[in-house]
C-alpha cells in the first residue's frame, strides 16, 4: 500500500512539474508571437563617424546605431523602435550612414527629440516615419559649416616652419590662407552638401524641396514651429513617441523596453588606449585650451551639418 503510494505521489509531482515547464514554453511563445514591446534606443552626443576623444566620450556613431538596430531586429518581440535623438549633429557622412540605416529598418520608427534634434540629429530623424517634439526642442539649423584655420602666422610666432609639397593646384586647400578663387571653390562644395541635406528632408518629410530651401537658412526653430513648418509631425515626449510607435505597428497594450549595447570587453577598449594616452599627455603638459586646440585641429578638415 505505501508503495502504491509513493507511485501515486510520484506520477502526480512528475505531471504538475510537467504542466509548469509546458505553461512556461507555451508563455514564452505566446509573447514573443505577440510582440507587445517597443524598443527605445537613446542616442546622445555629436554623431561621428567613430568615438570623440577623452573630451568628448558620448558620441553617435554608424556602427553604434547599426549594432542597437541589429538587437531589436531580432528580438522578434520587439514591433516597432523609438529613437531617443539628443544631438546638435556632426558628420555629414556619418549622418547620411545613420539615415539609410533608420531608413532601411523593418518596423516602425519614431523619434522622440529631447532638448536637441539640430543640423545632424535632424537629418537623422526626417528618415523616421513619425517626429515627435516637445514644444521648446531645438531643431532646424538646416545648413553646412567648415572651418578653415591658416596657422601661418601662428607658426612663425613658435618659430615654427612648415613647408607643404603637394600634387594638384587645389590639394593644399585647406592649409593655405583662402583667396576669392579658392574661398569659391569652397563655396560651391558647400552648396552641394547643403542642396543634400534639403533633399533629403524634403524626401523624409514629404515637403516640396523650394519650401525647405526657404527654411534651410541655418535657421534654428522650436518644436512648437518646427510642427508648424512640416519638421515634426506632433508635440509630446517619450510617452507620446512610445504611443505612437504602437500606433504604427498595431499593438494595444506597449510594453517598453531600452535597448542597450552589451560592455565593451577590456581588450577592445585598448583599441582607443594610445589616443586616450595622447590626450591625457597633452592635457597634462599643455592644458585643456591646447588639447581642445588639438582636436578642433583633427576635424577643422570635415564639413559638418
Amino acid at each position: 500500500m505505501m508503495n502504491r503510494t509513493k507511485w501515486l505521489f510520484l506520477c502526480l509531482s512528475l505531471l504538475v512539474i510537467g504542466s509548469l515547464v509546458l505553461a512556461v514554453v507555451f508563455a514564452r511563445d505566446w509573447q514573443q508571437a505577440d510582440g507587445g514591446n517597443i524598443g527605445v534606443i537613446t542616442l546622445t552626443g555629436p554623431i561621428a563617424e567613430s568615438v570623440g576623444g577623452s573630451l568628448q566620450p558620448d558620441s553617435i556613431t554608424p556602427a553604434k546605431v547599426r549594432k542597437l538596430l541589429q538587437l531589436a531586429e531580432e528580438d522578434t518581440n520587439i514591433s516597432a523602435v523609438v529613437l531617443r535623438v539628443n544631438s546638435p549633429g556632426g558628420s555629414v557622412g556619418a549622418s547620411q550612414e545613420i539615415g539609410s540605416l533608420i531608413s532601411n529598418f523593418p518596423r516602425p520608427v519614431v523619434v522622440s527629440m529631447a532638448d536637441m534634434a539640430t543640423s545632424g540629429g535632424l537629418y537623422i530623424s526626417v528618415f523616421a516615419d513619425h517626429i515627435v517634439a516637445q514644444e521648446g526642442t531645438i531643431t532646424g539649423s538646416i545648413g553646412v559649416i567648415l572651418s578653415h584655420m591658416y596657422l601661418g602666422e601662428l607658426f612663425e610666432k613658435l618659430g615654427i616652419t612648415a613647408e607643404i609639397l603637394t600634387a594638384g593646384k587645389y590639394k593644399g586647400i585647406f592649409s593655405e590662407r583662402l583667396n576669392p578663387e579658392r574661398r569659391e571653390i569652397l563655396q560651391v562644395f558647400l552648396d552641394d552638401l547643403h542642396s543634400q541635406f534639403i533633399e533629403a528632408v524634403a524626401a523624409g518629410r514629404k515637403v516640396d524641396a523650394e519650401r525647405v530651401r526657404e527654411i534651410a537658412t541655418g535657421e534654428v526653430f522650436t518644436g512648437a514651429q518646427a510642427q508648424i513648418l512640416g519638421l515634426v509631425d506632433s508635440l509630446g515626449g517619450l510617452d507620446t513617441a512610445i504611443e505612437e510607435a504602437a500606433e504604427l505597428a498595431g499593438v494595444a497594450d506597449p510594453v517598453p523596453v531600452d535597448i542597450i549595447l552589451p560592455p565593451v570587453p577590456w581588450w577592445e577598449e585598448l583599441g582607443g588606449f594610445p589616443s586616450a594616452v595622447l590626450d591625457r599627455l597633452t592635457l597634462a603638459l599643455l592644458g585643456k585650451d591646447a588639447l581642445i586646440l588639438q582636436q578642433q585641429l583633427e576635424k577643422h578638415l570635415m564639413p559638418r551639418w
